[in-house]
């Protein structure tokens, strides 16, 4: 059993007033680390998620550190809403890995015409921010998708949620995905009972793949988790964590936006060790580090 470690109780990244598209949120972000530095890609929102009576939009935004707790971030968003029917709401929740010698970042398109116009979209680039989209790769109400950092038994892998499972589903070509499974599901009476779904791409390490995942109680707590994938079968799970490595704690991962909420939907590897950004309250950005000889199941 392992836990995550905060690197600081206050946030490393805040909404900016001055900066409409990100003026009342920065949460959920992917991760990477690449030539010496570390890379976010944050979702980021006029007005704040779920707010009662208003019609938010969400932007993604780009911001590099060199110590993974200082961020420079630039004034518009990489990616903003409305340029294409199905992102009028924006894109949301992005999940970024390194194939072939590009990015890719897998996200949740939300269109917002009708009940469940949310479906995973993809997107590609050769250095983070200027992007290539190249629209819905999974024409279904679905969300919390991130492709695999490698190739498995020679195919492309996407983990997604068909609500309220975490699915693997498998490609040739990126665009259409088959042989789709569910690999884990809620656990009655424990921190992950209502429903789960992947934090970030799944990590290699020595036992198989680390999948940090989150989960939700009926209390609607997001608290983050871990488990383990077969390395040669990323439909078997080999291990799961009894208790979360990461549950709201900090005044600003309980109340915002959206209270008691610590979402991640990427880390950072950097050396032996692993930074994980998450969402505190739909809010704000924080970071947590573990470090893989700290890794067991």
């Amino acid at each position: 059993m392992f836990k995550l470690e905060r690197l600081s109780k206050q946030p490393v990244l805040k909404p900016i007033p001055e900066h409409p598209w990100e003026s009342a949120a920065v949460f959920n972000c992917a991760a990477i680390y690449w030539e010496g530095r570390i890379h976010l890609i944050y979702r980021a929102t006029d007005i704040g998620p779920h707010a009662r009576y208003g019609r938010y939009v969400s932007s993604l935004g780009y911001a590099v550190s060199d110590d993974g707790l200082h961020f420079k971030r630039l004034d518009r968003p990489i990616l903003p809403p409305g340029e294409v029917p199905q992102e009028q709401r924006g894109a949301e929740d992005p999940r970024l890995v390194r194939l072939n010698g590009s990015f890719f970042l897998v996200y949740t398109a939300y269109g917002g015409r009708f009940e469940g116009d949310w479906r995973i979209s993809l997107a590609s680039s050769r250095e983070l921010t200027r992007w290539q989209r190249h629209g819905v790769v999974l024409d279904e109400p679905n969300k919390d998708a991130s492709l695999f950092p490698e190739k498995v038994g020679g195919r492309y892998v996407m983990l997604h949620r068909r609500y309220p499972d975490i699915w693997v589903g498998f490609s040739e070509d990126l665009r259409h995905w088959t042989d789709h499974q569910s690999i884990m599901s809620p656990r009655p009476g424990m921190w992950d009972s209502a429903r789960i779904g992947i934090a970030g791409p799944p990590i290699r390490v020595r036992q198989g793949w680390l999948l940090l995942y989150h989960g939700a109680d009926h209390e609607n707590v997001y608290r983050l988790g871990a488990a383990l994938l077969d390395p040669r079968d990323p439909t078997r799970v080999l291990a799961r964590q009894d208790e979360p490595i990461l549950e709201p704690e900090l005044e600003w991962e309980r109340e915002g936006w959206v209270p008691n909420v610590v979402f991640s939907a990427g880390q950072a590897e950097v050396g032996d060790s692993i930074y994980v950004y998450y969402g505190g309250a739909d809010t704000v950005i924080g970071v947590a580090k573990v470090d893989r000889d700290a890794i067991r199941f």
